[in-house]
């Protein structure tokens, strides 16, 4: 019982060494050349190299994580490898440990990485990204904001139950971006719209009536629309004031649903989903991203399944490389498929929690029926 227990650790350990090594060296690589097309783009803008390094190196978490997958493949593969090539593999397996054994720790040692990645990575990762493409898209694209995003008028839907239990209302306008001009614009922080159009519609699509200002500015859980006509069913105008309509949006949330949903933590993707629904904002690709961090550790499984059953073979028995060159095509093999079915999955082609955890469960069938095959086959 000890012997078994004592070489888990022991190649549990050499797994997640093997893996870290492997996921620095990743990260660096991709951070590189990552930084070089920084570099490329700011040459034709007076940006120092400062600013430069400064994306780059807030980039560098979201790397780890894209780059994740496939250090465990390749830490996977390079430590199992080593072991079978000192034979010390073939030794466990003379002293009677099954494959099934001396997997465990490196199967948790996998789960540990995805979950810790998922779990305290991802918010790390939002938050260093979304700083990084803010600063990217100030300098390196002189451009900011919502009004950016937008490219134009701004249309937005949230829920509306004062008219109506099922009500919604619809509110479009021009952004207007903080300090650029404007009462809605002007005020420090305060996101705000020029031009503005407010429609307000019963949950059976029956107006109930519209709002005109010529500003409005989003404050805490309100639009404040200043010299706001509002039209009731009847269309009578009333006289022009202030008028405060009721919200659960923020600037971030209306810029996150434009944003890449990268940008956002694990932790209050959920929720961020929630309002975006209620205000009408497809959440079809926060839902993916949300599902594919709950994937993360069962991908991670799978590829350390994965090295370990095409990197065990002896050496004495040849065709070493090529299962390792297979292995390697099985992880390229199984990025391609997350690719695909994330592509199905934000046009609605295939069920998001399908096309979340397809990569992950597919890789994990073909690990054990590899794994059973070389060991009890």
């Amino acid at each position: 019982m000890t012997l078994p227990f004592t070489f888990g650790r022991y190649v549990a350990r050499r797994f997640l060494v093997m893996c870290l090594v492997m996921l620095a060296a990743l990260t660096g690589l991709v951070a590189l050349f990552d930084f070089i097309e920084l570099l490329r783009r700011a040459a034709t803008r007076e940006v120092g190299f400062a600013t430069v390094a400064t994306i780059a190196g807030l980039r560098v978490p979201f790397v780890a994580m894209q780059v994740l997958p496939f250090a465990i493949l390749l830490g996977g593969i390079l430590a199992f490898w080593r072991l079978a090539r000192s034979s010390e593999l073939v030794v466990a397996r003379a002293a009677g440990i099954s494959a099934w054994g001396f997997l465990t720790g490196p199967v948790i040692v996998a789960t540990m990485i995805g979950a810790g990645a998922t779990a305290g990575l991802s918010p790390l990762s939002a938050a260093m990204l979304s700083r990084a493409e803010r600063l990217d898209a100030a300098v390196l694209r002189n451009q900011s904001g919502v009004s950016a995003l937008a490219g134009g008028r701004l249309w937005l839907r949230q829920a509306d139950r004062e008219l109506d239990p099922m009500g919604v209302a619809i509110l479009s306008g021009r952004p207007v971006a903080p300090g650029t001009g404007g009462a809605a614009g002007a005020s420090g922080g305060v996101f705000g719209m020029e031009e503005v159009s407010l429609w307000r519609i019963s949950g059976a699509d029956r107006f109930l009536g519209r709002v005109e200002a010529p500003r409005a500015a989003l404050t805490n859980g309100a639009w404040v629309l200043e010299e706001a006509i509002a039209f009731g069913s009847d269309r009578q105008a009333s006289p022009a004031r202030t008028i405060r309509f009721p919200t659960e949006l923020t600037p971030e949330r209306i810029e996150g649903s434009f944003a890449s949903p990268d940008t956002l933590s694990f932790w209050v993707l959920p929720d961020f989903i929630a309002v975006l629904e209620n205000s009408g904002f497809s959440a079809v690709r926060h839902r993916l991203q949300f599902h594919s961090l709950l994937a993360l550790p069962m991908l991670a499984v799978a590829m350390a399944l994965l090295s370990a059953g095409f990197s065990m073979r002896e050496a004495r028995k040849g065709g070493v490389a090529q299962m390792l060159g297979l292995g390697v095509a099985a992880g390229f093999a199984l990025f391609l498929l997350d690719r695909v079915t994330g592509e199905f999955g934000e046009t609605g082609t295939l069920p998001v929690v399908l096309a979340a955890w397809a990569p992950a469960m597919a890789g994990l069938m073909c690990a054990v029926a590899l794994l059973l095959h070389l060991e009890d086959g």
